[in-house]
């Protein structure tokens, strides 16, 4: 970039390194900005010097991160432009500024052909390095076919066709149909016997493109790869400017191994030989050294190498010199080194005849598991799963549940997961395994899902010989004064059913078993209770004749919760005491439960549906997913939970709760949210009735009647209730509609929050919902306070985001039981990327007792928490006021039907709402200016300036001019404003019986153009 003799252009760089502050910087630029705009709409008066000096302080603007919305006709024009300097200007910065979607570059296309088809060759790179940094179809029809014939071009310098290989390589992804398969794969093979190294690197990224494809077509590529590979293991022929550090072209060896991992194998022998001798070469030549860069270039060839050895299935003699190798590398102090030596041999044991040789390794493998690094711990928790059988499974899990007493939070589940398909896949006997899911469920109780205790209770079960020793095992556990929940389930269903197998023994009596198990609960929740009484029920029909004692102990604990809240608990109550009063018959009624039918275990299969570990996949499989990953991308503007896209959501519009519509099973039950919330499927089929989908927000709501009510979620008001706004937000599912009824007004709560960082956002009867957020630039975080108000659980507690375009929110795990009287806390991560003024809406749902409540709340992530208030000084407004000129930065409207405010109160309402009031600025004392500074991903830290001219005759009308130097956030933020000075009537309920006549509204809310636009 030669800037030599461009003063203004070198001033502009100083004067904005000069600057103290983001302010400063900002104000600098946007003067700037209005510079170059009055300068370019005097086109004609322009020097090709001062236009090539002022695209170039556009491209600097644009690189310092501020948005260049104008300017680019000017750039696209350089390009046409005779001399090389004004050309490189405007390819530079039009490769820069544009993507492949705009329009002007339409206009360019003819230009690029002309130079890419020309005989100057500095043109030409232009040329190509454009067409290749943007692409696109367009691009790809019209200028394929010149770019093909400069690369098989024999006249072309090697600069020049090397750049067109690149190139067609980005046109090939975007549109494969660009190279015609029949007629390019001999000019391919031709193209590998090049010997400038250059050009041969470009051409075989393009070959890897081209096979991952179709391979069938290559196969004449494929002796030349090795050639090529042989050429660079021997060091023949390479210039010392390909040679880093010794090595020979790393990048095009490892280009070279990953194509050849595309063909299926290598069917000559003399190739086979051949390719064989370099692997071994790469293999030998390879060691650890001290010097890092020259340690990453030799690992990356080796690891390639290892790739292609087990892709092309070599001998045995050859698999145990790379394992061999791969074990030196998992003791080396080098982290990567370690991490992508583990990883390389979990892949290895897919391989037929190299587990024995990796078994070597074990003791150095378990050391892995102590690495400071989480990353090198996974891939050797992975390598110990993939690698244990009979023969080493005792010493594997023994180990990892020693490991599991320190093992990160992060990796406990996963740990105990595999731990117990370990120890059920290679149990040496039934005992063993016993004993280990129990010191699993004592180490990390909180760790382990249900299907690993509902097994082990499987196998006992299914055991004759193993009921005593496990009944045995469990009243072990249960002597500890503190064990886990799950501890207390699995111990009290083994006692309840095999407890009496050991009466005989001192301790073992059925009143000291129900001691125990009744001891530990008072510490349990309502999901073990049941488990409880049934163990109870067992113990007490074990003992017949019953003890009158024990009977009356065990019937008072089930009249007790014959009036429990919880319909389980209640049944089995009430059930578990009537029949206990039918003396005998009772031990044919709860007679030990019968062996359960053999089938796949659940941990195995939940294993096998969610392995997707590269070990578990083979080389070219994993090649093609990188492939297909730097291809062409079409975008899904669907969501990644698979509901469709929602409609953008504005404070001021309608809110449509959508239907989730998810194709998946009839027989699937829930599905699963990416932030880890479980949600039901709605089993009613999508409403037709797009209105009464739509649930009123902030103010406009529509004209009276525009909401249809539905018959499953009617609603009513009567004095003292909730609004209809506020019961229309609740929607209960079944015919316990309108049950729960909220706790003061949504609406008003939605609207304090707007203005403070902290507060209730939703309350009823059951529950209530706090906010406490922090805002800081673009950025925001919310703490989401769940408390339960009752004596009871609530169960089902599902939560999901439905955010609008503009934001990107991410929710944290929600907990789907909140126990009696706690409080929950569910953190909410939230990033501004442009201006708009939709909400994002809490779709929230709760079971209590037999009733489910759906509730949907905006949350107060608004446009105004994104603004920081800032002091303008008459020297910095007047010249910013003055640079945005017209629209649409500049936006002016004459607003009516404002709400009479004196002008203090109207200036602590843009205070309010971070708008800060600048006085002094405007001599009419009837007129306000504020100034605030908007944060998003896309603006930045945008100036806003807000100008009120008032009437003292009539205040329910003013004129406002808003300007920033975004079009967007200009438009947004004067509605937003609007919003808050206008008075618009909320729409009433369509009235069940005779209605009151309507309160007299503003003129202007009756027009149907506003309220249209409002909707908008």
């Amino acid at each position: 970039m030669a800037l030599s003799g461009m003063r203004g252009l070198s001033v502009f760089i100083s004067d904005v390194r000069n600057c103290q502050n983001k302010e400063q910087e900002r104000l600098r630029v946007d003067k700037e900005l209005g510079n170059v705009r009055t300068r370019f709409k005097n086109e004609k008066g322009l020097s090709p010097y001062e236009k090539k000096k002022y695209v170039w302080k556009m491209l600097y603007i644009y690189m310092l991160g501020y948005d260049v919305d104008f300017g680019h006709m000017e750039a696209v024009s350089l390009i046409s432009a005779p001399k090389y300097p004004e050309k490189q200007v405007g390819y530079i910065v039009t490769a820069c500024l544009l993507n492949e979607n705009h329009d002007f570059l339409r206009l360019a296309i003819n230009t690029v052909r002309n130079d890419i088809i020309g005989r100057n060759e500095t043109f030409q790179c232009l040329a190509l390095t454009l067409v290749g940094n943007i692409g696109g179809r367009e691009f790809a029809e019209s200028l394929a076919a010149d770019v093909q014939k400069l690369l098989i071009s024999s006249s072309c310098r090697p600069l020049v066709r090397k750049k067109a290989a690149l190139c067609l390589l980005r046109l090939y992804r975007k549109n494969p149909d660009v190279v015609n398969v029949d007629g390019w794969a001999d000019r391919m093979a031709q193209l590998l016997d090049e010997r400038d190294l250059g050009v041969l690197t470009s051409s075989m990224s393009l070959l890897v493109a081209l096979v991952s494809n179709n391979h069938e077509a290559y196969w004449s590529c494929l002796p030349k790869c090795v050639k090529t590979l042989e050429r660079l293991a021997r060091n023949q022929d390479i210039p010392q400017e390909y040679t880093y550090y010794g090595i020979p072209s790393p990048w095009l060896q490892v280009k070279t191994m990953r194509a050849l991992q595309y063909f299926p194998t290598v069917e000559d022998p003399n190739t086979r030989r051949s390719l064989f001798e370099v692997l071994q070469r790469i293999l030998m030549g390879t060691d650890v050294v001290k010097n890092v860069n020259k340690n990453n270039a030799s690992h990356a060839v080796l690891f390639e190498a290892l790739a292609l050895v087990m892709h092309l299935d070599a001998e045995k003699e050859m698999m145990s010199q790379c394992v061999a190798l791969l074990g030196k590398f998992i003791a080396v102090r080098e982290p990567n080194i370690r991490y992508l030596g583990l990883e390389n041999m979990t892949r290895m044991l897919m391989v037929t005849d190299v587990q024995d040789i990796i078994k070597r390794h074990q003791a150095q493998i378990i050391t892995s598991l102590k690495d400071p690094d989480i990353s090198i711990r996974r891939r050797a928790l992975d390598l110990l799963y993939g690698m244990c059988d009979v023969s080493n499974a005792k010493d594997i899990v023994e180990e990892l549940l020693q490991y599991l007493s320190s093992a990160d939070f992060a990796m406990r589940e996963e740990l105990s997961l595999k731990a117990a398909i370990l120890a059920e896949k290679f149990a040496p006997d039934l005992s063993w395994y016993v004993d280990v899911i129990l010191q699993l469920i004592d180490k990390a109780g909180d760790f382990v899902s249900d299907d690993i205790w509902f097994r082990v209770v499987q196998f006992v079960t299914n055991n004759e010989d193993l009921q005593s020793y496990a009944a045995a095992k469990a009243r072990e556990y249960l002597n500890k004064p503190a064990i886990h929940e799950t501890m207390v389930k699995v111990s009290a269903y083994i006692l309840g059913e095999y407890g009496h197998l050991l009466a005989r023994r001192p301790g073992y009596s059925p009143k000291e078993l129900f001691t125990i198990i009744h001891e530990k609960h008072p510490t349990v929740s309502t999901s073990t209770i049941p488990i409880l009484l049934s163990s109870y029920a067992k113990i007490l029909m074990h003992t017949q004749p019953p003890e009158p004692e024990l009977q009356n102990q065990i019937w008072t604990i089930f009249n007790k919760y014959e009036s429990c809240i919880d319909v389980e608990i209640q049944q089995r109550a009430a059930e578990y005491f009537a029949l206990s009063r039918k003396g005998a018959s009772l031990m044919d009624i709860l007679a030990e439960m019968p062996k359960f039918p053999e089938r796949q275990s659940a941990l195995i299969r939940k294993a096998e549906d969610a392995e997707v570990d590269t070990a578990e996949q083979s080389a070219i499989k994993l090649r093609a997913q990188q492939q297909m990953s730097t291809a062409l991308v079409v975008t899904d503007q669907r969501p990644p939970n698979g509901m469709p896209a929602q409609p953008s959501i504005g404070p001021l519009s309608l809110v449509k709760v959508p239907s989730e519509t998810v194709d998946s099973n009839p027989g699937d039950q829930g599905l699963t949210h990416p932030n880890g919330v479980v949600y039901k499927e709605d089993p009613q089929p999508p409403s037709q009735d797009i209105i009464g989908d739509l649930l009123g927000t902030l103010s406009i709501e529509g004209p009276p009647g525009a909401v249809a009510q539905s018959p499953q979620s009617a609603t009513y008001e009567a004095e003292g209730a909730p609004s209809a706004a506020d019961a229309a937000a609740l929607v209960p599912v079944g015919e316990e509609s309108g049950s729960v009824q909220p706790i003061g007004n949504i609406n008003e709560r939605f609207y304090a929050l707007c203005l403070k960082d902290s507060g209730v956002l939703y309350e009823d009867p059951n529950i209530q919902i706090g906010i406490k957020a922090e805002w800081r630039a673009h950025q925001g975080r919310l703490v989401l306070f769940l408390g339960n108000k009752n004596t009871a659980s609530l169960g089902s507690v599902q939560a999901l985001i439905l955010p609008p375009t503009h934001l990107k929110m991410e929710l944290s795990l929600v907990p789907e039981t909140i126990p009696p009287r706690a409080q929950v806390q569910c953190p909410l991560e939230v990033m501004n990327l442009r201006p708009s003024r939709d909400v994002a809406v809490l779709d929230f749902s709760y079971k209590f007792g037999p009733t489910m409540v759906n509730v949907k709340l905006r949350l107060p992530a608004v446009l105004n928490k994104f603004l920081q208030p800032i002091t303008v000084s008459p020297e910095e407004f007047f010249p910013q006021w003055r640079s945005l000129s017209g629209p649409p930065l500049k936006l002016q409207e004459v607003v009516r039907g404002v709400r009479p405010l004196p002008l203090p109160e109207m200036a602590n309402l843009f205070n309010t709402y971070r708008l800060t009031v600048c006085p002094g600025l405007d001599p009419n004392p009837n007129n306000l200016v504020a100034s605030t500074t908007f944060y998003s991903e896309t603006t930045r830290a945008m100036l806003c300036l807000v100008r009120i001219e008032t009437d003292p005759a009539d205040r329910t009308q003013l004129r406002m001019t808003v300007a920033s130097g975004d079009p967007t956030l200009t438009f947004e933020l004067k509605e937003f404003i609007k919003e808050q000075l206008v008075s618009i009537p909320t729409a009433p309920q369509r009235p069940q019986g005779p209605a009151a006549p309507p309160p007299p509204v503003a003129p202007a809310s009756q027009d149907p153009g506003a309220l249209l636009a409002g909707l908008l």
